[in-house]
């Protein structure tokens, strides 16, 4: 670069030597003959001699600024501007670029009396103008030097500031002002005086989010543009000259009066007579306001995570999403997507129940139905025990809140600032609601090709922006394990392995030891590798990844697709203790199920232009081996013992999914968070379930399960793809073994439901006692200890849940008496009274 300007220098080095040396000449000339012209003469020639420098200069500065302002591409571009869309895979528009609301028409669609109003007012000789009106213009400056400012624009030049008010600019200008002239030039030159006219009346603003005259219309007078009448058309004319003082609807004095001086002005242009003028401007306002209902929103966690990445896209390649119609196709599935937003409201509103209702009272009693809780929800004050027995917490919440680290930054005692807002019952009402609102993600992909096929980040897009799918990290539970013991088989050990089930000690390389422990005790007897994985024990796990090493785990995490969340390397990392996102987890997932091979998740196939031609098309990155086949195809036999007879049956006998699938659940201490990832030969889809804060929790154990909690959403949306087709029932994974008879409907459900709590891998200190982990670790299966425990552990299931049963049963029918009563008493009180015959 350096030496391309050395070389134009030294070009034009000896031409700017001549120019310098004859400007010398010259100015030495013009001295000595002005030195030699009269007083008066010389007086006069210097003016005009600086009125023609400062021409010059002007000239070569419009000439400087015509490349600088749009061209006679981005004209017709933004004329036709029209804003680009997501859509999905199948061609269903997900969101859109718009701005604000707008609906395009043709001049042929707007009242003659809008044009008539808007010419007679803004611009009376449009018609004979190039796009700059000297006479106005100069009669503008005129005025404003004498302290009386008038605008001398023309409709063009209002155009060219509304087409392109970046380019342009917003400051009063010589500057923008030169750039105003020659855009106005430039559409002139373009377009015909009905294009100009029909643009400048679709772009115009009219307050209340409303673009163009059209939506005007419909927002101020309750109809289409082209039935406004000559007043309703004056009025909104009148309005351009300053929206908000003019406003019909805040202001009626002020916009009556410049409607008058429209009509005025329709009558000074020989629009209308005399007569009618009038008659006209008696008449009142007759404004129908009604504001248009805001466009649906349209975005989710989906299309605002895609809107990212094509801003960027849309920089670097020097398009304008706002205008260029460009349609971004998706990998998304409309219907899957659906089916995952009915799962999502489904399951998380039933959980919700679940919490309101065991954190409403001192004692609790579980179902393990959902609609048991639903039944009373009404009856009950959501998480009144909750607060009530946490107090510290409900404090530390208040501290930690804007408004009371505002109060105290502004100089208000602490003790008194929480004082204060403990008092305020909306400001605790809002932050208890926030605090004890359960929260969800869901994400599905493509093993196959890495597309992402539905994602849901939160119950509800506008309320909760945050996504649970590619921004929350939160601890994985036992949903990591399948990492450890996919190293394992990678590093040539055998699935039947044995292990004995009993707690013992682990020494990690910076000399600490750890104990690994479940929440359901140790058996001390032997078992395989396999049941270690489909039974979530963390007694098994820890000497698994003993066995294989912290480095060799992580490196295939990060393999499979962990890749973006850093891993702790300590010995609780096997037992899931190191934040990560569902996108991760489940994109590692699928990297198993595609037997080994990673493929990164692909949000957006290729992008079109307004007419249908590609621009871009982003091909598939070749997949990267991540294991071997052989052993994701064993440990893809392994999960699918966790769906058969493990923490993740439910999938078999509470949605009836018969189909070759296999998969993982995850529980965190103190049931802070829920997990599940199932994988299909086609399709893997994941579901997280619990507080944004880690500190709120589900408060039974049985419920706080990842099997009992996160597992209902993922189990909720297979259903529905499977009943409706979009995924085949009879694909297997490969070694997949025959078909086995689905669970027989009279057995209890807790007997095929294995029961998972949220174990710990404790740190030891050096004089042999021990302390938590600071990260809380995880999971842990109960495995009955013999056929007598589990019998003992069925019966007593089955005793909580009747007692449950019987508890709503009595709560429901006290709410239906009451309610009767309620009827009773209000239709007696509404009995008419008869009036007595005399």
């Amino acid at each position: 670069m350096n030496d391309h300007l050395k070389r134009a220098r030294e070009r034009f080095e000896p031409i700017l030597d001549t120019t310098r040396t004859r400007a010398r000449a010259g100015y030495t000339r013009g001295r000595a003959y002005l030195a030699m012209q009269p007083p008066v003469k010389r007086a006069v020639l210097i003016v005009l001699w600086g009125i023609a420098t400062l021409s010059a200069l002007l000239l070569v500065y419009v000439l400087i600024l015509i490349p600088l302002t749009p061209g006679i591409r981005d004209l017709k571009q933004a004329r036709t501007a029209r804003a680009s869309t997501l859509v999905s895979a199948d061609g269903k528009e997900l969101a859109s670029f718009d701005q604000g609301l707008q609906e395009r028409v043709t001049l042929a669609q707007i009242s003659p009396n809008v044009t008539a109003a808007l010419v007679a007012t803004e611009d009376h000789r449009f018609y004979q103008h190039h796009g700059i009106d000297f006479k106005r213009t100069a009669g503008a400056v005129f005025y404003s030097l004498k302290g009386d400012a008038q605008g001398g624009s023309t409709i063009t030049q209002q155009l060219a500031r509304n087409m392109f008010p970046e380019e342009i600019g917003r400051s009063r200008n010589l500057n923008r002002k030169l750039k105003e002239l020659i855009t106005a030039l430039k559409i002139e030159a373009t377009y015909s005086k009905t294009e100009i006219l029909e643009a400048y009346l679709n772009t115009v603003p009219f307050l209340y989010n409303a673009f163009g005259i059209e939506m005007a219309a419909r927002t101020y007078f309750d109809k289409s543009a082209f039935q406004l009448d000559i007043l309703e058309s004056a009025t909104l004319v009148g309005m351009l000259k300053g929206t908000n003082y003019y406003n019909p609807v805040t202001n009626p004095g002020r916009s009556l009066e410049r409607r008058n001086v429209v009509l005025g002005q329709m009558l000074k242009h020989g629009v209308i007579t005399q007569p009618r003028f009038n008659a006209l401007k008696k008449r009142p306002l007759r404004v129908h306001f009604a504001r248009q209902a805001e466009r649906p929103g349209t975005d989710t966690h989906f299309t605002a995570h895609v809107r990212k990445w094509l801003i960027d896209w849309a920089d670097e390649n020097d398009y304008n999403l706002q205008l260029d119609g460009l349609v971004v196709h998706t990998t998304l599935d409309f219907a899957l997507q659906q089916a995952a937003l009915h799962a999502v409201e489904r399951q998380a509103n039933a959980l919700q129940a679940v919490a309101d209702v065991e954190w409403s009272q001192s004692g609790v009693s579980v179902s393990s139905s959902t609609g048991a809780y639903t039944a009373v929800h009404g009856a009950i004050n959501p998480f009144q025990y909750f607060w009530q027995s946490h107090a510290a917490l409900g404090d530390a919440f208040v501290r930690e809140s804007p408004t009371y680290r505002k109060a105290v930054e502004n100089g208000e005692a602490g003790p008194v600032a929480l004082k204060r807002l403990k008092a305020d019952r909306n400001f605790v009402a809002v932050l208890r609601a926030a605090k004890s609102r359960l929260e969800a993600g869901f994400v599905a992909l493509d093993p196959a090709s890495g597309d992402v096929k539905a994602w849901v980040g939160s119950r509800d897009f506008q309320r909760e922006q945050f996504d649970h799918v590619a921004q929350a990290e939160r601890q994985p539970g036992s949903t990591f394990k399948p990492m450890v013991y996919g190293a394992a088989l990678e590093k040539g050990m055998a699935p039947e392995r044995p292990y004995r089930d009993a707690v013992m000690s682990i020494k990690a390389g910076d000399g600490k030891l750890w104990r690994p422990t479940d929440m359901s005790g140790t058996t001390g007897n032997q078992m395989t590798m396999r049941d270690g994985l489909v039974f979530s024990k963390n007694t098994i796990t820890a000497q698994v990844m003993q066995d294989v090493g912290l480095p060799d785990i992580i490196s295939l995490a990060r393999s499979l697709g962990v890749n973006q969340s850093k891993l702790q390397a300590v010995p609780s990392l096997a037992l899931g203790t190191s934040p990560v996102t569902l996108l991760e987890m489940v994109n590692a997932y699928a990297t198993i199920a595609a037997q080994g091979e990673y493929r990164k998740p692909v949000f957006v196939t290729h992008i079109t232009d307004r007419d249908g031609k590609e621009i871009a098309r982003f091909s598939a990155v070749k997949p990267q081996r991540a294991m071997s086949q052989a052993s994701a195809v064993t440990l893809i036999d392994m999960m699918r013992g966790v769906i058969n007879r493990g923490t993740g049956t439910g999938i078999r006998h509470r949605f009836g999914i018969h189909a070759d699938v296999a998969g993982k659940t995850g529980t965190t201490q103190n049931n802070a968070d829920g997990w599940f990832i199932l994988m299909h030969p086609n399709l893997v889809a994941g579901a997280w379930v619990g507080f944004n804060d880690n500190r709120v929790n589900m408060r039974s154990a049985y419920w706080g399960q990842g099997g009992h909690n996160a597992l209902l959403l993922v189990g909720d949306f297979f259903k529905a793809a499977l009943e409706t087709g979009k995924l085949d029932g009879a694909a297997q994974f490969p070694g997949a073994p025959p078909r086995s008879a689905a669970p027989r409907q009279d057995e209890p459900e807790e007997a095929m439901d294995a029961i998972e709590e949220g174990g710990e891998m404790r740190e030891e200190d050096m004089q042999g006692g021990d302390r938590a982990t600071p990260a809380p670790p995880e999971d842990m299966q109960q495995v009955p200890d013999g056929p007598a425990a589990e019998r003992r552990f069925d019966r007593q299931a089955r005793e909580r849940e009747a007692e449950m049963d019987r508890q709503i049963q009595q709560e429901r029918q006290f709410q239906q008496d009451r309610q009767f009563q309620n009827e009773r008493q209000f239709q007696n009180e509404r009995q008419p009274v008869v009036p007595q015959e005399n």
